[in-house]
């Protein structure tokens, strides 16, 4: 018999826009215990899987925090209510949720009134852009005070939307049946309401089920909150004092390019990013909001680390294919999670179709280039320490694009101007600094054979995890590392020997230098009148 031996969710709180897939373990007739689905397209034994999800709603009815929406509302912006904001955004839990929230939710009056100024109505679409919160006069119900606001105690005030409270079966409860499939999708109509999740083996003739429905109840449904805007921070250039750039521009022309970790969601786990709630984890929360800020930058080239190689043949690719941008990938080189290929992850590189025009790849294995070292440099009895040491299974993704644009063709017409573009991750743990290093310096090596080559410019993109002052971060900003670096303490295999090799000639037109996924340096190439910024 076709049973569910068990069921759970990715995040006990469905957010509006993000689809919920439950995870089901079946065992079939056979014994078998499977997460394939049986449709009734093709049933086993006779009998198939019948999904079906619920909007519950009850009696029972508050307002919602806009900035934490598992909390009931206490105080209201009534500014948001004058300048015709959505009311869903100007409730707050408390006084201290509004002040940590103001520099955020004063964006939303100062958008409402230029959109009042200048089309003489409101934009409501603007507003979802921003974070939650207000400015103005505030009121208050239950036990929220805003003495400290200087306004006086009252009752929230504006149409509200009332929001059900509590799982209390005896409060009185509505079920609407909302969906029919395994995965659901929650709509506008769903916030501020349960759901529950369905799901029974039905006999294929009969069309009655076999035993029991196993089920499971979400939280609340919440509005997807808005990421909290970027803030820019200007990048001193002198770090680019010894390249050219002015020289470059007149043959390649300018081209911006945005280099982001966008973190695997084999890695966020709870209990890597404990502060984090679950559903600000979950991928198909996560990946609406990486797209919304990728294709909002316009970028001629996007370079992408931590790319999983389901989520780049699934999203990534067909998503930005839409926007104009060809896709090229590279995944890690083993399978770091339970064998799972799915869970591998890697650098994904796109570029503008309009813009350039793929010439070649290059794919850069540092095991591969571990395994050549140790073999030339290694002492046998030596070889599986030192392999254990360097393999790390990082990866690097070199694509070399032919420019579509620029006043290259005019001065000389039978050149193609080339540009080589280099996109990897040096994931190597902080106390491994010599293997860091190593990979970095062994990247530079194979770029500068590609650069002797072709005549080409180069342009290194990734998350190095290294910090400016690093040994990483000198090697690629000046193109050597001081002799008396204190990173080169560390190398027990003699791999940076000797030091004065550690160094390279490339012109560097733009690079990028993260840690943790921050980007240090983000230059638009190869020279701009505005300057670099952080993204």
């Amino acid at each position: 018999m076709l049973s569910v031996v068990r069921v759970h969710l990715p995040s006990e709180i469905p957010i509006v826009g993000c689809e919920i897939t439950p995870y089901v373990l079946l065992r079939r007739p056979d014994g078998a215990v499977s997460t394939d689905d049986v449709p009734e397209t093709a049933p086993t034994d006779g009998q198939f899987m019948r999904y079906r999800w619920y909007r519950i709603q009850r009696d029972r009815k508050v307002p919602i925090c806009s900035v934490h929406p598992m909390e009931q509302a206490t105080i209201q912006c009534l500014g948001c209510l004058k300048s015709k904001i959505p009311v869903a955004k100007s409730y707050h839990c408390s006084a201290k949720c509004f002040s940590d929230a103001w520099q955020h939710h004063k964006v939303l009056h100062e958008r409402a009134s230029s959109a009042l100024n200048e089309n003489g109505a409101e934009e409501e679409e603007l507003f979802g852009r921003f974070g939650s919160g207000g400015s103005g006069v505030l009121s208050t119900a239950g036990s929220g005070s805003l003495s400290n606001f200087g306004q006086s105690h009252g009752v929230i005030n504006g149409p509200v939307p009332l929001y059900p409270s509590g799982t209390d079966k005896n409060s009185g409860e509505t079920w609407f049946e909302v969906g029919c499939l395994r995965t659901y999708t929650p709509s506008a109509d769903d916030i501020g309401h349960a759901l529950k999740f369905e799901c029974v083996a039905v006999d294929s003739e009969k069309r009655s089920a076999v035993g029991p429905p196993t089920s499971i109840m979400t939280s609340r449904v919440i509005p997807a909150p808005t990421p909290t805007p970027r803030r820019l921070i200007q990048v001193n250039g002198d770090v680019l004092g010894h390249l050219d750039l002015d020289s470059q521009t007149s043959s390649l022309g300018t081209f911006t390019v945005l280099s982001y970790n966008i973190l695997a969601d084999a890695y966020a786990t709870s209990d890597a990013y404990s502060y984090c709630p679950t559903w600000a984890l979950s991928w198909t929360y996560r990946r609406q909001n990486l797209l919304r800020e990728i294709i909002g930058y316009h970028a001629d080239i996007i370079c992408l680390q931590e790319v999983q190689l389901n989520h780049f043949e699934d999203f990534f690719a067909p998503e930005l294919d839409k926007h104009g941008y060809q896709a090229l990938y590279k995944k890690r080189t083993t399978e770091v999670y339970s064998g799972n290929p799915v869970a591998i992850d890697g650098c994904a590189t796109f570029f503008r179709r309009d813009k350039f025009s793929h010439v070649k790849k290059y794919e850069v294995e540092f095991n591969k280039a571990a395994q050549s070292l140790t073999d030339a440099i290694i002492p046998a009895a030596q070889k599986r320490v030192a392999l254990s040491r360097l393999i790390k299974d990082n990866i690097a993704l070199i694509a070399v694009l032919e420019a579509k644009f620029g006043n290259h063709g005019a001065e000389n017409p039978g050149k193609r101007q080339l540009l080589c573009v280099a996109n990897t991750h040096i994931n190597v743990h902080q106390d491994l600094k010599d293997v860091k290093l190593w990979e970095v310096h062994t990247l530079l090596k194979g770029l500068e054979k590609i650069a002797v080559s072709a005549d080409i410019p180069m342009l290194v993109c990734g998350d190095f995890n290294s910090t400016p002052g690093s040994s990483p971060h000198g090697l690629l900003a000046v193109g050597k590392v001081d002799q008396l670096h204190p990173d080169l303490a560390i190398d027990p295999l003699g791999i940076l020997r000797p030091p004065s090799k550690l160094n390279h000639q490339l012109p560097l037109c733009i690079f990028f230098l993260c840690k943790n996924g921050r980007c240090w340096l983000r230059f638009r190439a190869p020279a701009e009148k505005d300057g670099p910024s952080d993204k």
